[in-house]
């Protein structure tokens, strides 16, 4: 028999008993949907780490208080860390600054601080504002919709001015341009240099309300550069060639800046692209396989549920194939008949799975999150759809195949 009349023979099973074909799929659906959705979150959350990286330049590093992957093992490894390592300061900075021969751009940040910002009546909550020096818009590759970035003469004067995210300025400038205008951030006026090209939101968090004042400016205003608000170093190296000796040399200042001797452990972290990327994997690791492990139980479970219904069609149809061992039909034509029927079944429940996976991909990239699904993913879930089919109907198959075809014609 072609292989084209056994996938008819199949398709007309299967729309013969539309309800029971349903009911039969749900199992698979699930298990697919869900399967594809984790894994498309999972990819989307990777893809959006790696373009972040690449948005703030795969050779560039971060000095700072702690280093996450060796500080942050447990609470003895926090507990020392908070003893040993202490706050990074401008004198840091500069000092890095003048000695540093392999380091190209060299910029500091503070963390952010919520704060009430205000333009007349109009009232914005919780924005978060910090501090910045001018080198961080080439190093983190900032996109400006309208105006300027910091310059080095507003952060050595301590100038009040701002440079504000897509959102604050739609909100508190709806109908005219911000730059040149004045805002009030915790009581204080600055002037508005800049937007920021709008990001949107990540994770359901939004990117766009920020609000960056010189270095100086928001140590001055806000307090010192410690704790909530501590200093942070963002660096690149002179050529991509130099990047691991730039780290390097950044290291070696720090530490004698410090007066640490050669047996004392770094009082202070230095993060690189690759950390980054293998924190992600530590920590997203076990994650992803449990995650994806747990659906696949749907899948199991759908298996289970195709293999009892093959069975009971097998019974069913007991006289339909003893009269077709009778015209002839080899055992090898109904085990591939039964066989293609289970694999049909679970690649029907496969892509529908895999299409309600598309859709709610869509709706949480719009709404929440980031996801990105591949069509290597999508083949690969069709292909383990229809390679569950195939486990499913062996059995069911082989017994229908074994029928004995004059036991088979008496069958009622």
């Amino acid at each position: 028999m072609k292989f084209i009349e056994t996938l008819k023979l199949a398709i007309s099973a299967i729309w013969a008993h539309k309800l029971r074909s349903a009911l039969t799929l749900l199992g698979m659906i699930i298990g697919v949907m869900a399967v594809v959705v984790v894994y498309s979150l999972i990819q989307g959350f990777n893809t959006y780490v790696d373009e972040k990286i690449a948005g703030i330049g795969a050779k560039s590093f971060t000095i700072q208080r702690f280093n996450p992957l060796e500080d942050f093992k447990d609470t003895d490894t926090i507990a020392a860390a908070q003893r040993r390592n202490k706050d990074l300061t401008l004198e840091d900075y500069e000092y890095l600054k003048e000695r540093a021969a392999l380091i190209g751009r060299f910029g500091a940040r503070a963390r952010g601080t919520p704060s009430e910002v205000k333009r007349g009546d109009q009232i914005l909550e919780d924005v978060f504002v910090s501090g910045a020096t001018a080198a961080i818009a080439d190093i983190e590759n900032r996109d400006i919709a309208d105006g300027r970035f910091l310059v080095d003469a507003e952060d050595d004067a301590a100038q009040r001015v701002a440079y504000i995210g897509a959102d604050v300025a739609t909100k508190l400038f709806p109908v005219s341009s911000p730059v040149g205008q004045e805002i009030s951030i915790s009581g204080l006026p600055y002037r508005v240099i800049g937007v920021e090209t709008a990001r949107g939101t990540v994770f359901g968090i939004p990117q766009d309300t920020f609000i960056l004042i010189p270095l100086k400016t928001y140590s001055n205003n806000f307090g010192g550069l410690i704790r909530q608000r501590s200093l942070y170093f963002v660096a690149t190296s002179r050529t991509d060639d130099l990047f691991n000796d730039a780290v390097d040399e950044a290291r070696f200042l720090m530490r004698v800046r410090r007066k640490l001797s050669p047996n004392e452990k770094d009082n202070f972290g230095i993060v690189t692209p690759d950390a980054i990327t293998g924190l992600r994997d530590r920590l997203f690791g076990t994650i992803f396989i449990v995650a994806i492990a747990v659906p696949s139980i749907a899948l199991l479970v759908g298996a289970i549920v195709i293999m009892n219904i093959m069975l009971v069609s097998v019974t069913e149809r007991t006289k339909e194939i003893g009269i077709r061992k009778s015209l002839g039909a080899r055992q090898m034509d109904i085990l591939k008949q039964f066989l293609v029927e289970a694999v049909t079944l679970s690649a029907i429940g496969g892509a529908v799975g895999v299409t309600i996976a598309w859709i709610i991909g869509r709706v949480l990239t719009a709404m929440f999150f980031p996801t990105f699904l591949s069509l290597g993913a999508i083949f690969i879930a069709v292909g383990v759809s229809m390679g569950v089919g195939v486990m499913a109907g062996v059995f069911p198959a082989w017994k229908a195949a074994r029928l004995d075809p004059i036991e088979a014609l008496r069958a009622e």
